[in-house]
């Protein structure tokens, strides 16, 4: 180590979770000195930058639940830190269709959990889905008018700016590689020396197991990273659709489907899929890391997922090996979109908590010790929620939840 240094605070990862985090505890205690670790170049380059960029309403989470809570004082938390510092959003609303009988009374059950969440939801016919949105097939759908988009990574950017600038210090390039707990605080052993601190958080996303595992904090669950491969629209006009499109989602199946998503440039995307990824911070669909792939393989959690849910595996890789399966999925509400319209897109990775059972961890997840606090699971809407989680986490850390 070249050297040693001491902070009150330390973090660890500049995704939009860990920098919100620093701010929350830059504004409780200004005079604290609070160091935030990133191992990348910059922030915000995993599943923060590679996301759908909605602003989810809480739709969907189950009543009760974190999700549903911090989603829903997510959506006016991400609203007002955009227009008190000037990023653009779009609140252009989200229709969920419906495209044949069977889906009619999940839209129901699914309308009642909206109601429940105390989420604005409009049930429509057919007819008038369509006068909404001419380009889209639909026997039903519902209105979710406060769904909206932004560019998350430009918020993260703007979050490490305000952090730097009232006296944070942020180190990028700078991974940490061991550490440990003590009766005084923690010690964090990185690539640019050791820093001593009070207390420390770890927003460590794709390596939030490892992370957490390293630092003796009780682990029974492990990340298992999904691939979600996105395509953006060509040959379509501006005006293809004007709110977000999702399908009713199937509970049989983990995820919610393939959507159609504005975007903040004008343009839109279709997807993600949901395959297993050969890495966890791997991109193309050729990534390998055999650490990664072995730790997922080898997890008896992950292959009774695989049971569990077997049949929408396959579509799903065979969806990911084909585009032309791919494109049915996007043709149920949207026939004009044909393949040559299929470009290529940045793809993200989910990194989704999976029990040793094979239940998927559905809801945030964190794990306290005497003197740090692990975010081990912070899947959709984590973005959207950053802001509330982050005065959750210091609530925690701080002692005053």
């Amino acid at each position: 180590m070249t050297n040693a240094t001491t902070t009150d605070f330390a973090l660890v990862g500049g995704g939009i979770v860990g920098l919100a985090t620093a701010l929350n505890l830059q504004s409780r205690h200004p005079r604290a000195k609070i160091t935030l670790l990133e191992k990348e170049p910059q922030p915000a380059l995993h599943q923060t930058g590679r996301n759908s960029g909605v602003i989810h309403a809480g739709v969907y989470y189950a009543p009760g639940s974190l999700k549903a809570r911090f989603c829903a004082q997510g959506v006016a938390a991400t609203n007002a830190f955009c227009a008190e510092h000037g990023i653009a959003t779009q609140t252009c609303g989200k229709l969920i269709v419906a495209t044949d009988a069977s889906e009619l009374p999940r839209m129901e059950t699914l309308e009642s959990r909206a109601r429940a969440n105390g989420i604005r939801i409009e049930r429509l016919s057919g007819a008038d889905a369509r006068k909404l949105e001419p380009n889209i097939s639909a026997i039903g759908a519902l209105l979710s008018p406060s769904t909206g988009i932004v560019d998350y990574a430009e918020m993260a950017r703007k979050m490490a700016a305000l952090f730097t600038s009232r006296g944070g210090m942020l180190q990028l390039g700078t991974q940490v590689t061991g550490g440990d707990e003590t009766a005084q605080g923690v010690t964090l052993h990185t690539t640019h020396g050791t820093i001593s601190a009070g207390k420390a958080v770890f927003c460590a996303g794709l390596q939030a197991d490892r992370m957490a595992a390293r630092f003796g904090a009780q682990v029974d669950f492990r990340i298992i990273p999904f691939r979600g491969d996105y395509f953006a629209i060509k040959n379509q006009p501006a005006d293809l659709v004007q709110h977000l499109i999702y399908p009713i989602p199937d509970p049989e199946r983990p995820f919610l489907g393939v959507h159609l998503t504005r975007k903040m440039n004008g343009g839109f995307t279709v997807g993600p899929s949901a395959v297993l990824a050969g890495a966890r911070e791997g991109y193309a669909k050729t990534s390998l890391n055999p650490t990664d792939l072995a730790a997922a393989l080898s997890y008896p959690g992950f292959w009774k997922l695989l049971a569990k849910n077997a049949a929408s595996a396959a579509d799903e890789l065979a969806s990911a090996l084909s585009r032309k399966r791919y494109l049915k999925k996007v043709q149920r509400y949207c026939a004009r979109i044909e393949l040559a319209d299929l470009a290529p897109y940045k793809s993200g990775i989910r990194a989704q908590a999976v029990a040793r059972d094979g239940r998927i961890i559905d809801d945030f997840l964190f794990v306290d010790s005497r003197h740090s606090l692990h975010v081990c699971n912070a899947p959709s809407p984590a973005a959207t929620s950053a802001l509330p989680i982050a005065a959750h986490i210091v609530d925690r850390l701080l002692g005053d939840a």
